[in-house]
């Protein structure tokens, strides 16, 4: 007679991940509530308490779900800004071919972003736009043009009026990636080019002009993609 072979403790643990995640889907857990014991939903689940374990912890580095400390585990009560840290810690750690894979789905995101901005912008917020595109234009120090440039964008995804994009679209703007772009052209001598990039987005902002927006955007992010390649 044949042994059957036991299942492997990683395919058990990403059932009870979907099992879980279907139940916040479906209504049987809301957010805010707080999970079963972890004896409870392996029992009802029929696994291992440590598959469970580790189901709920990979589901707390997801966001998925939080513990609190001496009160138990509870489902999030997940909102635009908790794509944040997931698609941030995503950005900071590719490399090669995957961060040109982020990099193109970022020039879909922010030209879109871009052109719904143009048609939402307030007279305050594009202000502030112009304000941070001044100050990037004021020097050559790489951490001053970085931390501006962060906020051109920032601004400019908020304007969209889309809180997910803009969630989305900070995840996938790394800091350390654009520090090291910053770096790349101050030693091309290609600060003008990107300078030029920004004000052709701004000035598409200014005229409330979403395709000629759209395109400033898919512009100046393509940019920086064939910059990488060319590292690459």
């Amino acid at each position: 007679m044949e042994e059957t072979a036991a299942p492997q403790k990683g395919t058990v643990t990403q059932r009870a991940i979907e099992r879980i995640t279907a139940m916040i889907r479906e209504g049987e857990l809301e957010p805010g509530e707080r999970l079963p014991t972890e004896r409870d939903l392996a029992a009802r689940l029929g696994i291992s308490r440590s598959s469970m374990r580790e189901a709920i912890r990979a589901l707390t580095v997801l966001g998925v779900v939080e513990a609190r400390h001496g009160s138990g585990i509870y489902v999030t009560r997940l909102e635009a800004g908790d794509l944040l840290e997931t698609f941030g810690v995503v950005a900071d750690l590719s490399r090669g071919r995957s961060l040109v894979e982020l990099l193109e789905v970022r020039r879909v995101l922010e030209s879109t972003a871009t052109a719904l901005a143009a048609a939402r912008i307030t007279p305050e917020r594009l202000a502030e736009v112009e304000r941070h595109l001044a100050a990037m234009n004021a020097g050559d120090d790489p951490e001053h043009i970085l931390a501006h440039d962060l906020a051109f964008h920032r601004e400019i995804a908020a304007a969209a009026g889309n809180e997910t994009m803009a969630a989305i679209l900070e995840g996938l703007s790394s800091r350390t990636f654009r520090a090291r772009v910053w770096r790349g052209y101050q030693e091309e001598g290609a600060f003008a080019r990107t300078r030029r990039e920004h004000a052709a987005i701004h000035r598409a902002l200014a005229a409330r002009d979403p395709e000629a927006a759209r395109a400033a955007a898919a512009a100046h992010v393509g940019a920086v993609e064939e910059w990488l390649r060319a590292q690459l």
